[in-house]
């Protein structure tokens, strides 16, 4: 994990890969959670039987699940102390070059692209962070997920 001490810390770092988070498990009954909070049943992701005859071999994680576990990885990877909220602001852009089968484990890699200063919140300063989060599968050398996060922290 990669502790800052504030927002300020992290301008000296912008450019670079920061941190790389831990990996962590994507099991069936992650995918069929998933699959009953957005109600998309796909025989894909929840039929594993089936899946086993389709184009993967088994089944695979939803492409917004992998997206959706971002908050989890980054906090896995990144501690930014001395801030008081932070709220995800978008995304520019999101592509998901290659499957997450059932029972893989994936991690983030988090570049810092840029920090922009925003106006207070709350009486507390603010700033506006782009990260390309690029999300690996152990095992594999092509990515799950890579993104650009964007994302509005406030503290001192």
């Amino acid at each position: 994990m990669r502790t800052f001490n504030s927002l300020a810390d992290l301008g000296s770092v912008v450019g670079q890969e920061v941190a790389v988070g831990d990996w962590t498990a994507i099991d069936q009954a992650r995918v069929n959670l998933f699959a009953d909070a957005t109600d998309d049943h796909q025989w894909i992701h929840i039929d594993p039987e089936r899946a086993s005859k389709g184009p993967f071999g088994g089944p695979i994680a939803h492409g917004f699940l992998t997206l959706s576990l971002l908050p989890h990885l980054m906090a896995e990877a990144v501690r930014i102390d001395n801030t008081v909220l932070s709220v995800n602001y978008g995304l520019n852009r999101v592509r998901f070059p290659s499957p997450v089968p059932v029972g893989s484990r994936l991690r983030g890699r988090f570049k810092l692209l840029s920090v922009e200063p925003l106006p207070p919140q709350m009486g507390q300063p603010g700033a506006q962070l782009t990260w390309e989060v690029t999300m690996e599968r152990e095992g594999s050398d092509k990515p799950v997920c890579v993104a650009e996060t964007v994302s509005r922290r406030y503290g001192p």
